[in-house]
């Protein structure tokens, strides 16, 4: 806040209190409290509509006496008091706020740093909107996002390259298992939901008998009713892919033909 802007709060704060009234009859003394708040308040913003912040706003409920508290009894509103009102405004600000990337070199950590620390003040201060990338992105863009973003590292469309997943075998043995055994045309147990802890698909089984999960721990190997089922919808597919094959190597019978019946009599 400007010097301007202090002694206009200072002015809305005088009907409201007479200790303030008093402190800017004397020029003197009015100029130094002004100073002092300037001082104080410099990074604090005197309106912010982005989230909802108005200093005058801020003054009157100190007077309030909200919640039982009767400060503005006993002194004057400080500048303290106006930090304190401002803290979760900023909070908020700091919540939507993604630290875009930083144009300097990233090569010179001391200018990478200063430039990311300067965008933060800013956002801090009020001087600058927060940055949100994902802002731009409508409605129907997010849900695909967040469709694709659920999907990683799971199913059979795994979006992980080959030798990445490779260098995390040796960390994830059972799913590397899994995958090689699914890779030899094993059918997969995760892809269905065990019917005996209820784990839900590419969800490992669960062990105990806990209710909702608390303090239960996950199975290296799936329930066998898993397997089962894995296997029985393996063979269906199977029988399924047999019929068709079947089906479209039977050749087709041949049509009979039949006399025509014409009327009229014979022509000439």
């Amino acid at each position: 806040m400007t010097p301007e802007q202090i002694a206009a709060l200072l002015s809305f704060a005088r009907p409201h209190d007479s200790r303030v009234r008093r402190a800017l009859a004397d020029p003197q003394q009015s100029a130094h409290t002004i100073a002092e708040w300037t001082r104080v308040l410099a990074d604090v913003p005197a309106v912010l509509p982005e989230v909802r912040w108005d200093v005058s706003h801020a003054v009157r409920r100190y007077y309030e006496q909200r919640g039982g508290d009767r400060s503005a009894q006993f002194r004057a509103i400080e500048p303290h008091d106006v930090l304190a009102a401002w803290a979760p405004h900023r909070a908020e600000l700091m919540q939507r706020h993604t630290d875009p990337v930083p144009a300097a070199d990233p090569d010179n950590p001391a200018a990478w740093r200063e430039e990311l620390l300067g965008t933060r003040t800013a956002v801090a201060t009020g001087h600058a909107p927060p940055a949100q990338p994902h802002a731009e992105i409508n409605p129907a863009g997010q849900k695909r996002l967040a469709a694709l973003v659920a999907g990683v590292g799971n199913g059979p469309r795994r979006y992980m390259p080959a030798d990445v997943a490779e260098q995390l075998a040796e960390f994830r043995p059972a799913r590397a298992a899994r995958e090689a055994a699914i890779a030899d045309g094993q059918p997969n147990p995760y892809a269905h939901k065990c019917t005996w802890c209820g784990a839900e698909d590419e969800q490992p089984c669960r062990t105990g008998y806990r209710a909702r999960g608390k303090g239960r721990g996950t199975r290296a190997l799936p329930h066998p009713c898993r397997i089962d089922a894995a296997t029985r919808a393996a063979e269906k597919a199977e029988d399924e892919q047999q019929s068709l094959a079947r089906l479209m190597s039977t050749p087709p019978a041949p049509r009979e033909r039949r006399a025509r019946h014409t009327s009229g009599g014979a022509r000439p």
